[in-house]
């Protein structure tokens, strides 16, 4: 991976319960770096999860490994 680059992997279930503490971490590298996002591992996510998730793409955070169905709903939640 490129130098200068934070790969935050996520896996589970995302719920807004937990979205203050993952953009806590995402605050915290966001000056010095690029970050990415693999969500490889997500099972479900809750609607203000995907509105997050597009808030961080449109901030050029990168998802990688995104599943369809999010990837669907966030251009929904966008359009």
């Amino acid at each position: 991976m490129d130098e200068g680059v934070v790969v935050f992997s996520l896996s589970g279930r995302i719920h807004v319960e937990r979205l203050a503490e993952l953009q806590t971490l995402l605050a915290s590298e966001a000056g010095e770096h690029r970050i990415v996002l693999d969500l490889r591992g997500i099972d479900l996510v809750d609607r203000d999860t995907v509105k997050f998730l597009a808030r961080c793409a449109a901030h050029g955070i990168q998802l990688e490994h995104c599943p369809a169905y999010i990837r669907e709903w966030i251009n929904r939640e966008t359009d």
